[in-house]
């Protein structure tokens, strides 16, 4: 176990208190949401970037990092869905696209093929994080970001399939 590794496991933990602040009628609670969130969404950044740094990537981190991954987006737009302030439909998008490309990514990597993060993968992840902030904190512009991420979402999903459109011919 390596500090990539538990920053990762950090962010699966801090899914469900995010989850309860969000969704828990209490004085703050959308800060508080938003606070443990934004926690979540910096061990995303960290621990790849350490990992990267230091020579620590290891399988089980390429393994659970993704899930993690999905799994803090998830409970977000969850809550989000839960709360009025993100249509359904609009979330199914998203999470679709989030779980298409992790199946890709899993074929490819039975085939020992490695689809690397894009520039528009890392846009999407800034950009879903920063819309779920704006939406828990009742930011006037949150809406909008979201429609923004999910065009972004869109695009950077369409892209990975068009880079690993040769998985599926192996």
């Amino acid at each position: 176990m390596n500090v990539p590794n538990l920053l990762t496991f950090l962010r699966i933990v801090l899914v469900p208190l995010f989850m309860v602040l969000a969704l828990k009628d209490m004085p703050y609670g959308d800060f508080l949401a938003a606070l443990v969130f934004s926690l979540a969404a910096i061990t995303d950044f960290f621990d790849g970037h350490i990992a990267r740094k230091n020579k620590l990537v290891t399988k089980l981190g390429a393994l659970i990092d993704p899930v993690a991954d999905k799994l803090l987006i998830s409970g977000a737009l969850l809550c989000l869905v839960q709360l009025g302030r993100v249509h359904a439909l609009l979330a199914m998008v998203i999470l679709a696209r989030e779980f298409a490309v992790m199946g890709l990514r899993l074929i490819a990597a039975s085939s020992g093929v490695t689809i690397k993060v894009s520039k528009f993968g890392k846009l999407k992840t800034t950009s879903q994080f920063a819309s779920v902030i704006a939406l828990l904190l009742n930011l006037p512009f949150g809406s909008i970001l979201m429609y923004l991420t999910a065009i972004i979402t869109i695009i950077s999903g369409a892209e990975y399939f068009v880079k690993g459109a040769h998985v599926f011919k192996e």
